[in-house]
């Protein structure tokens, strides 16, 4: 089993991979570290207990961590048009009854203590922005050569943004967290908008979920219409009654690498410019040869099996129990 932290922005597109990777036996999900994003971070971290009572795993440990970027001001809305107020497409789902597990310890600080506790055996899934990892890696530098992989949810390089023309939401919001992470000399991996624009689940897939009738597929099938909503609006859904749970290839990448195909590239992420904040600047001709790029060297998502790993996710909440149930 794959020992990983996630760290998460719930978010309805955070549900479906949160529920994704802990119904995987190949994954041991051993702690979730919170960050502000398609909410404020105590909204965000409401929501990941909420999805762990529903998929009866509130034995893992959950930090909170950062409330706002490094450097600037939280854009305004937290993605209440994407993902609703309370960040799970307003349904006003139930928060566990009696108390709250959330851990003490703040997010960055967990993290350092469980990477370097177990040198080169944890993965990080980072599906929100990286304003947690980054202040973990300013904090222990040893991090980054102390973590086996980092999976990043983000990026665009042959695709639009979703946050501008050029950035995707989660390395825009914070991009010099994003930096810090890719500079950090960390081994990466991008599962940005190149491979999520790919990813759709079918009508079919989605009435197959609402029909089974667990505590997660109930969640989730109610949280999202409001998200589908948003896609269908934006028409950006080739099947009108889809719908897109981004960060599902994230968490995907995680379970089985096969999924996907990836080169590895020389990548910078922009800071100073306004119209270009947030872009994964791509070195695309450096591709089995040295350009002198200074830039982190990235492995870079371009395409993925969308019918194979959209199977995967289905056939998973589908089929799961709680082992307490």
């Amino acid at each position: 089993m794959k020992r990983v932290i996630i760290d998460t922005d719930p978010g309805i597109d955070d549900a479906a991979a949160l529920f994704l990777a802990l119904t995987s036996p190949e994954l041991s999900v051993e702690a979730i570290t919170t960050v502000y994003g398609n909410g404020p971070v105590e909204i965000c971290t409401q929501n990941t207990l909420r999805i762990l009572n529903a998929a009866g795993r509130l034995e893992i440990p959950v930090y909170q961590g950062a409330a706002r970027p490094l450097l600037r001001e939280p854009t305004p809305g937290w993605a209440s048009q994407v993902h609703g107020q309370d960040g799970l497409g307003n349904i006003n789902y139930p928060r566990p009854a009696g108390h709250y597990p959330v851990a003490g310890r703040p997010a960055a600080v967990e993290i350092i203590e469980r990477v370097m506790a177990s040198q080169g055996e944890i993965t990080m899934l980072a599906l929100g922005r990286m304003t947690n990892l980054a202040l973990a890696m300013s904090l222990e530098p040893g991090l980054a050569g102390s973590v086996a992989q980092i999976i990043v949810m983000g990026g665009a390089v042959a695709v639009p943004g979703n946050a501008s023309p050029v950035a995707s939401a989660n390395l825009y919001e914070d991009p010099e967290a994003a930096s810090i992470l890719y500079k950090s000399g960390a081994p990466l991996v991008q599962v940005g908008l190149d491979v999520c624009n790919q990813v759709e689940i079918t009508s079919s897939q989605l009435l197959q979920i609402e029909q089974t009738g667990t505590a997660i597929t109930g969640l989730l099938s109610a949280a999202t219409p409001f998200l589908q909503s948003y896609y269908r609006s934006q028409n950006l859904l080739r099947e009108p009654d889809g719908v897109r749970y981004n960060d599902l290839s994230a968490a995907a990448y995680a379970i089985d690498p096969t999924l996907f195909q990836a080169e590895e590239y020389p990548v910078t992420i922009e800071t100073h410019s306004e119209l270009a904040r947030g872009q994964t600047v791509v070195d695309r001709r450096a591709l089995g040869q040295d350009f002198g790029n200074e830039s982190a060297r990235v492995r870079v998502c371009l395409e993925v099996d969308a019918e194979r790993l959209t199977s995967l996710f289905t056939q998973r909440i589908c089929a799961y129990r709680p082992q307490n149930s």
